[in-house]
């Protein structure tokens, strides 16, 4: 079976930084540059090889820059749910997170998307995520570790903690594309000064990891599924545009992969 990378895109624009103490001007022209220059770019490069991806959608942002989502749709990428904006459920009570996912489908319905995908705005879930999930019909996830290369089915109702070993729940409904933070733009690039984030890898640096990963799987994986999740305020810099061109060319010049949008994945499982 043929290797599959799939290019997820975090499109959270100005939503993300909401989730900081103290959000300031500058933080949000930093979210707006991801829709100015970055989401151009990124189709731009995409539509030069011929792929289609997946872009996960906060409903603050489609809201906020319409044009860039109608874009992204005429292009023929997959929109998927992230949120109304950008909160991490596992600070948030039940209700709340209900209402917020609600929020967001009822954005997505309005431009005609009924989403398959969801991926956690903080790649983390509370204790009903999953449950809410399977309860409005989503089809995969793609916010959780706990494989590599080979989706699988989440749990639901797993008991373990320190004091005991785990008890496994049941298998969920929907499937989980895994997602890991070696495979994120955010964890390399992003610089912030409070909380203090380095953010100043050299592309270099990040295209050996996503490549070696690649290699990897292509090698010793029938049929694996490599995830990457990156940002258009972050991976739309011009350096870092040209080092996704570069892994792009490098899975390119290997026989038998493709590149697939994750609902993609999912319809042929």
């Amino acid at each position: 079976m043929a290797s599959t990378v799939c290019l997820t895109f975090d499109f959270d624009a100005m939503s993300v930084w909401f989730g900081y103490a103290h959000t300031t001007p500058s933080m949000l022209s930093r979210g707006e540059y991801g829709a100015r220059v970055g989401v151009p770019r990124l189709l731009s490069l995409l539509r030069s090889y011929n792929i289609s991806s997946t872009f996960f959608i906060p409903g603050h942002t489609i809201e906020s820059f319409p044009a860039q989502v109608e874009a992204i749709l005429a292009d023929g990428h997959e929109i998927a749910h992230h949120s109304y904006s950008h909160t991490d459920p596992s600070e948030q009570t039940p209700n709340e997170e209900r209402a917020d996912m609600e929020r967001a489908l009822a954005v997505l319905q309005r431009i005609g998307i009924t989403p398959a995908g969801f991926r956690s705005p903080s790649a983390d879930f509370s204790a009903v995520t999953l449950s809410l999930l399977e309860e409005y019909g989503f089809r995969y996830d793609s916010s959780l570790m706990a494989d590599d290369y080979r989706p699988y089915r989440p749990r639901i109702g797993d008991r373990v903690s320190r004091h005991e070993p785990l008890i496994p729940g049941r298998d969920a409904n929907l499937w989980e594309i895994p997602f890991c933070f070696e495979f994120d733009d955010w964890v390399h690039f992003q610089f912030n000064f409070n909380p203090y984030r380095n953010g100043t890898s050299a592309p270099s640096k990040v295209l050996e990891i996503w490549t070696k990963d690649f290699d990897y799987m292509h090698k010793n994986i029938d049929g694996g599924v490599l995830t990457v999740a990156m940002h258009p305020q972050v991976i739309g810099r011009g350096h870092r545009v040209d080092m996704l061109e570069q892994f792009i060319l490098h899975c390119l010049a290997n026989d038998n992969m493709r590149f697939r949008r994750v609902v993609d994945v999912v319809d042929a499982l």
